[in-house]
């Protein structure tokens, strides 16, 4: 078991250390190879996102996992690159003051400049403060200003007719790299949904828009109107193989309601298969297919194969699920990037290890941990709650949203917490919210990961994802958080359900010392809250 704290009896502090080298079956069907741009008059294409082979990833970035002194606070993560790179001139750590400007003199000046009291559009947002722009790329619905703060932002490679085919190279340490004079700016226009398609294709959406990442799976929709990159991203604060599902640069989508339930069913294959091919590999199962996605029957074969050799005692040194989803992106004109880092649709996912080495003050021992994941904490409480009370913690659970009263006794109210609900699982507002809005997902049965969960299992959990995500788009909702608590792969007990938390962040409530202190503060009544979501189904 863990030990929940960094603090030790001998005053020393534990932690442990990851050293990630793994290989990443190849899935891939098909490639897109096409040109990125054009450095030196040379062409720059996205050959080496398609590799023709699978990949074993070595010398990834080392990864130190320190528990806190305090339990209930979690665990950090501290990627070894980065910090080394801190660590090497530690009085360059700070954020640069956003530089003063006046939008009123600016504009006085440009005018005086150019002699000129006609609007010049081009001229004018050349000059305007950096701020200023930034509030422009958010905020604009005009494809027009969204295209010129493109062009201020990046050099294009554009043709007669206007529309760009790449951007333009420079040739850098480490290869070609794009002529981005305002990476903010840059990053801020390509996230806003109302830049047109072919300028946000080649600023962000085409495989090897933003580097070097290999794509070793995808997915294609019958019809060939879903289609679904999965990257390999090598080096991750997430060690061990982080992959992330994106809708490919021919299917985009930027807003919830583009979403279709073959996307959200490609994104989910994506994760599924990723998962049950590395517990195949670990257990020297033999695998269906490779250099194509696997079908169904193929998933529930490995699903079913994994599980028979689990049940035999079997231990596997990846036996976590790591899923998540940041939708949303909002860059405020003070320089606060204010959550995902894109939002063309896409979900990660990783696995976890069993076990980590243990280091005492640098120095390595023979003792080991288990590695952090947060499904263990809804373990750990299951565990404590049927020892004290002889009962299932989640069957208690569901009974309570069945038997659900009002706290505050209003005649002819909502009191259902329910939202949606099938044979497999139920979508909910908890009780207890931990931020405005919150969703939960819960299997009804003892089903406490997707290794657990068959085909019919987990075409429900697909689906409900996708209504909680429509109905917080719906309500208003432009940035959501979403998670799962799962249970360990080799953990036999069934006395734990797969949970799924869809956190909106709104503009009135982002996060502050009452969020600090895991006090979460709240402006309605769960019921409420409730009928306002089942008022949005259909």
């Amino acid at each position: 078991m863990r030990k929940p704290t960094c603090i030790t009896p001998e005053g020393l502090f534990q932690y442990s250390l990851h050293q990630p080298e793994y290989p990443a079956a190849n899935l891939r069907e098909h490639d897109a190879v096409s040109a990125l741009g054009k450095c030196n008059n040379e062409v720059v294409d996205n050959q080496r996102n398609f590799p023709a082979e699978s990949i074993t990833v070595t010398g990834a970035d080392h990864i130190y996992e320190v528990p806190n002194a305090f339990p209930f606070k979690g665990t950090t993560f501290i990627n070894s690159r980065w910090a080394d790179r801190n660590a090497r001139a530690p009085q360059t750590i700070g954020l640069k003051p956003p530089a003063s400007s006046s939008f009123s003199k600016t504009v006085a000046t440009w005018l005086t400049d150019t002699g000129n009291t006609q609007t010049d559009l081009d001229s004018l947002f050349k000059v305007l403060p950096e701020g200023v722009l930034l509030a422009v790329a958010t905020t604009s619905a005009d494809p027009e200003d969204l295209v010129r703060l493109a062009r201020l932002s990046a050099e294009f490679i554009v043709g007669d007719d206007g529309i760009p085919s790449g951007l333009v190279y420079s040739e850098g340490e480490h290869g070609p790299r794009p002529r981005i004079s305002r990476h903010d700016l840059f990053e801020t226009v390509a996230n806003n949904p109302h830049l047109p398609d072919a300028y946000k294709n080649v600023m962000v959406l085409r495989p090897g828009a933003q580097g070097g990442s290999e794509i070793v799976g995808d997915w294609n929709a019958g019809d060939e109107k879903s289609h679904i990159f999965e990257y390999l991203r090598r080096n991750s604060y997430i060690g061990w193989g982080h992959y992330a599902a994106n809708m490919a640069n021919d299917s985009i989508r930027y807003n919830i309601d583009d979403l279709s339930k073959e996307d959200m069913t490609g994104m989910r294959h994506l994760y599924y298969q990723r998962t049950f091919v590395r517990l195949a590999e670990e257990l020297g199962i033999p695998l269906p297919a490779e250099h194509k996605p696997l079908n169904a029957d193929d998933l529930e074969y490995l699903r079913e194969t994994i599980l028979s050799v689990l049940h035999t005692g079997t231990k596997i040194k990846f036996n976590s699920t790591l899923w998540g989803w940041n939708f949303g992106f909002d860059f405020a004109p003070s320089r606060y990037r204010l959550h995902a880092s894109h939002q063309q649709i896409h979900q990660q996912f990783a696995m976890l290890p069993r076990t980590l080495p243990v280091y005492l003050n640098g120095s390595k021992t023979d003792q080991t941990h288990e590695g952090y994941g947060a499904g263990d904490l809804v373990r750990d409480f299951a565990i404590r709650y049927r020892r004290e009370t002889g009962q299932s913690l989640f069957d208690d659970y569901i009974r309570c949203i069945r038997n659900n009263k009002r706290m505050d006794s209003l005649n002819n109210a909502e009191e259902s917490l329910i939202i949606h609900e099938d044979k497999n699982c139920i979508l909910f507002v908890p009780k207890a919210q931990t931020s405005q809005w919150e969703i939960q997902l819960m299997t009804l049965g003892p089903i406490g990961n997707i290794l657990e969960a068959d085909q019919e299992t987990r075409d429900s959990l697909d689906a409900a994802i996708l209504i909680a995500q429509r109905i917080l788009a719906r309500l208003g909702a432009k940035m959501v958080t979403s998670i799962e608590y799962s249970k360990r792969l080799d953990n036999l007990d069934t006395d734990q359900h797969l949970i799924y938390a869809f956190l909106p962040r709104l503009p009135q409530s982002p996060g502050a010392f009452s969020e600090a202190q895991l006090r979460w503060i709240m402006g309605h009544y769960p019921e409420d809250f409730a009928a306002a979501c089942r008022a949005q189904l259909g």
